[in-house]
């Protein structure tokens, strides 16, 4: 299991968002290793509330490319699972499902942000193009 803070803050950066979502993606979740409940449920809740923002914007970029571009199909994929993950509701069971949860969207937070990514580079190769245009 990757490093956590005692206490998961309130509001956090892309880049601490970032950092703790490679840890929970490295998880190994099995007998003991288990992250406290607190803590899991605290990440589940700072992955959503980034993941929805990510979505966000990587809905209004995927405007400026081709929906049929590599970078576009990836990106609406990633946005399907997104809408799949992101409103369900806050676990509640157990340590194990909280665990699993917050791992899930860690994962999710990874994949939005490479699919950003994707579209932006698609973006800037792109620019030149639309510039040599009358």
């Amino acid at each position: 299991m990757g490093p956590l803070t005692p206490d998961v803050p309130a509001e956090l950066g892309k880049d601490e968002i970032v950092l703790l979502a490679e840890a929970a993606a490295g998880w190994e979740l099995t007998g003991q290793n288990l992250p406290p409940l607190s803590h899991a449920l605290a990440l589940v809740e700072q992955f959503t509330e980034y993941g929805r923002m990510a979505a966000d914007d990587l809905r209004t970029l995927c405007l400026s490319i081709p929906a049929d571009s590599n970078a576009g199909v990836i990106a609406q994929s990633t946005l399907i699972q997104a809408a799949r993950q992101l409103y369900s509701p806050p676990p509640h069971a157990s340590q194990l499902i909280a665990a699993r949860r917050a791992q899930n969207l860690a994962r999710l937070v990874q994949a939005l942000n490479r699919a950003t990514e994707r579209v932006r580079e698609a973006q800037a190769r792109a620019a030149p193009q639309a510039r040599g245009r009358p």
